[in-house]
């Protein structure tokens, strides 16, 4: 499964790397790191993490397309 974060929409909340702390991360205190391809073993937390942001600034899977980045 791939991801994308709209970094313009993130306000830094820090739900997904408490969620799935293997998939995204903070860079400083407000950067958002992420990894776009998602491991197997990640998929469920990547998911609750995408439900949990405030912003909705997570977009998962079939909501992904080419030109999201």
């Amino acid at each position: 499964m791939r991801i994308v974060v709209d970094l313009t929409r993130c306000q830094g909340y820090a739900q997904c790397v408490f969620l799935a702390p293997e998939v995204f991360r903070l860079h400083g205190e407000e950067a958002l790191l992420y990894t776009p391809t998602v491991p197997e073993d990640q998929l469920e937390r990547v998911r609750q993490a995408a439900a949990a942001c405030p912003v909705q600034a997570i977009l998962v899977g079939e909501e992904v397309s080419a030109g999201d980045r």
